[in-house]
């Protein structure tokens, strides 16, 4: 990969740096590159790892350990108790210690808990490992989308979570194609093929935890594959995009995260939709079994549904970034999967239900990166938003213990299918509030800024107030860095951070007129600008745009 020239980068002042939009582009790719691969993969193996409970009932566990009536539900609920008690705790020790030394870890203790599940023989000795295996995986999910929320600014994050997150619905596929050959092991060593799948799956992941111990990156100001210039400007990029809100640690952050009921808010969203998310990875085998597939077969008819999800997740991911919105495409997805419910309650048939399933997971999938952005960008501070993410994906897998227990009334699960929809018609109508109150606290931040006279000189004072900061933009804010130059006068108001007249941004025949707040203009500034302005206005890079 090429190297930051030094005409490429310019340094404004002492507190910004201005660069060319495809040096940043580069830049971020550069990021993707080394810091990815390896969260991806971190989360394909932990949901892989957590989920493969519902391959290894079809394999024959359900037989084996005798798993009559609720018990299947009761092992595979226990997971969700620790699992959710541990995520907040394990992401202030991932704020206190180094993430290339927490996460692998906590991967090397989830890994060798699922290699030693091989060895389970009753039920009694699967529901005190599953509990184990929660124990152990609770922090790697918030923890890596904490990584990420270190690395890139806030109009960048959708698309890399929803990359990570696509790995959840590719481990759904992945471990339908693996418990399909694994189980054919039946017998080798003494072991059923069920016990192999937990045995083979477990050391992949401590193979992987003790190869990142070496190879992970922790934080923007260590990155070593970065040269000094890229690190400086990563480093400013994320501080502006924070607002330079305080990063140190006090337990004041905390309590502002327990205390705003913003977070609350995001809760519901995410638990509506991980409610019908963990019914799909844990039931759809059996779903399918029901429908009148063999067993080997609904192994890999589970397939399809999760490599739907896995498309839909990048792809919305992408384009959620692309035209700066959240709620709609959290809505958007709601509704697909509702009509995918829909049809598999109402039918009778093998074709619709199995075609519903399809849509079910293509629509709950993709909301979730989405919606740990949304909440992630929301939170102000990096301590308040390392809790605030635990939280919400925390509280919110409680709602995989009502998962475990809704699909009881075979073969057409209707209880099931209608507690599904409930959760997604839940989701629906907080993202609704959502949208109305983050709009409702900018405008009165906004007139907050003009009553006081706020400007940007006078963050030092907000630095401790997380997002209740008067400069702090909720949703998220646009930096207008890319594109064309402004060759002709302007107006820009630092109080209201508005652009008050943009008689014409030409590049070519393409123009932006009469841009403001709520606006966007996908033609921005090339740096550096050549710019015509009115005295003692501050230079147009410094502007950021609030978009819908």
């Amino acid at each position: 990969m090429g190297s930051l020239r030094n005409d490429s980068i310019e340094f404004k002042s002492e507190n910004q740096i201005a660069l060319n939009p495809r040096e940043r582009a580069r830049i971020l790719r550069k990021i993707d590159w080394h810091l990815l691969p390896f969260v991806t993969v971190f989360y394909l193996l932990s949901f892989l790892d957590r989920a493969n409970v519902g391959n290894a009932r079809v394999a024959g566990m359900a037989t084996n350990l005798n798993l009559t009536g609720f018990r299947y539900n009761i092992a595979a609920a226990v997971f969700f108790i620790p699992y959710s008690l541990a995520e907040v705790p394990s992401n202030i020790a991932l704020k206190l210690f180094r993430p290339s030394r927490w996460i692998p870890s906590i991967m090397v203790a989830w890994g060798v808990v699922m290699t030693l599940m091989c060895l389970i023989k009753s039920y009694q000795s699967l529901v005190v490992a599953r509990a184990f295996l929660g124990l152990t995986e609770a922090g790697l999910f918030p923890g890596v989308n904490y990584c990420i929320c270190l690395w890139y600014p806030r109009s960048e994050r959708s698309k890399r979570i929803a990359i990570l997150f696509s790995a959840a619905s590719v481990a759904g596929a992945f471990g339908g194609l693996l418990a399909y050959g694994i189980e054919r092991m039946e017998g080798v060593g003494g072991l059923h093929g069920w016990q192999w799948i937990f045995c083979l799956e477990g050391i992949v992941t401590v193979l992987v935890a003790i190869l990142s111990f070496f190879y992970m990156q922790d934080y923007p100001e260590t990155g070593n594959f970065l040269t000094e210039p890229e690190r400086l400007y990563v480093v400013n990029m994320v501080k502006q995009d924070a607002n330079h809100l305080s990063s140190r640690f006090d337990t004041k952050f905390i309590w502002q995260a327990i205390k705003d009921y913003k977070t609350y808010v995001q809760i519901l969203i995410y638990l509506g939709m991980l409610v019908p998310g963990y019914a799909i990875a844990l039931f759809s085998p059996t779903i399918i079994n029901e429908l009148g597939y063999s067993a080997a077969n609904a192994q890999l008819l589970s397939v399809p549904p999760f490599v739907a999800g896995a498309i839909g997740t990048v792809a919305v991911g992408v384009y959620s970034d692309k035209h700066n919105l959240r709620g709609p495409y959290i809505i958007g997805g709601a509704l697909v999967s509702l009509v995918g419910y829909i049809l598999l309650y109402t039918s009778v048939k093998a074709g619709p239900s199995y075609a519903g399933a399809c849509l079910a997971a293509a629509g709950t999938f993709p909301t979730v990166p989405v919606i740990l952005a949304w909440a992630g960008s929301n939170a102000g501070g990096d301590l308040k938003r390392g809790v605030v993410l635990a939280m919400v994906i925390g509280i919110s897998n409680l709602g995989g213990i009502c998962s475990s227990f809704i699909y009881i009334d075979p073969p057409r699960f209707h209880i099931g299918h209608v507690t599904v929809m409930g959760f997604l018609s839940l989701s629906i109508i907080t993202s609704l509030f959502a949208m109305w109150d983050y709009n409702r606290l900018n405008k009165k931040k906004e007139a907050q800024c003009v009553a006081e006279n706020i400007t940007d000189d006078r963050g030092c004072e907000f630095e401790d107030m997380g997002d209740a900061s008067p400069l702090f933009s909720n949703e998220y804010p646009r930096p207008i860095n890319s594109g064309c130059a402004l060759e002709c006068g302007f107006h820009f108001n630092q109080i209201t951070n508005t652009v008050q007249r943009v008689l014409e941004c030409q590049e070519g025949t393409k123009k932006c007129e009469n841009l403001q707040i709520g606006h966007r203009c996908d033609l921005a500034v090339r740096f550096p600008v050549p710019v015509r302005s009115i005295p003692d206005t501050p230079v147009i890079s410094s502007l950021v745009v609030t978009t819908s």
